[in-house]
């Protein structure tokens, strides 16, 4: 995975001109996610503002889960079933399972679970063409949405949170 600070938004080889340019944008949003938790411990990854607020491992965890339940959702049309559930659940949806159940790791354990997970997004990428991303079928509240704006969807949550993990970062104390 190329994360190097890129900032044009460009053809990348072995990708269609379309799906190169989304993952232009993807890159760059998970570089500064990155540069955002460098040198984080595991006791900051787990620290919360208050007692309903998600660490920002639990942030980065999310970042994971989204991904691979939009890899479902795109790649298979099909939701998560139960054992995807069991093991994603708690970080696609946050509040207090997250709260309870993710904690206690240390930085290389969120990173892995991301590059894993964007390894197989892009793995999968190489199969598509720039028709595919125009594909349409019925979303959210039965509107219809195409594989673009479910890609943009998974970009936009991570670029939302990790302005979240910026601010939760400046307030960690110590």
């Amino acid at each position: 995975m190329n994360l190097t600070p890129d900032t044009l938004i460009t053809e990348i080889p072995g990708y269609t001109p379309q799906i190169s340019r989304l993952m232009s944008m993807m890159n760059y949003a998970r570089y500064t996610t990155l540069q955002s938790v460098e040198g984080l411990t595991t006791e900051q990854l787990d620290y919360r503002v208050d007692e309903t607020s998600n660490s920002i491992g639990a942030l980065l965890l999310h970042f994971a889960a989204v991904e691979y339940a939009y890899q479902l959702e795109t790649f298979e049309h099909r939701e998560l079933n139960e054992e995807e559930m069991r093991i994603w659940g708690a970080a696609l949806e946050l509040g207090d399972a997250a709260r309870e159940q993710i904690k206690g790791y240390n930085l290389d354990f969120y990173l892995n679970h991301l590059s894993e997970i964007r390894n197989k997004t892009y793995e999968v990428f190489k199969t598509k063409s720039d028709e595919w991303l125009d594909e349409e079928y019925p979303f959210w509240y039965d509107k219809p949405a195409n594989h673009y704006f479910m890609w943009f969807h998974v970009m936009e949550d991570e670029i939302n949170h990790r302005g979240q993990i910026r601010w939760m970062r400046k307030r960690i104390p110590g």
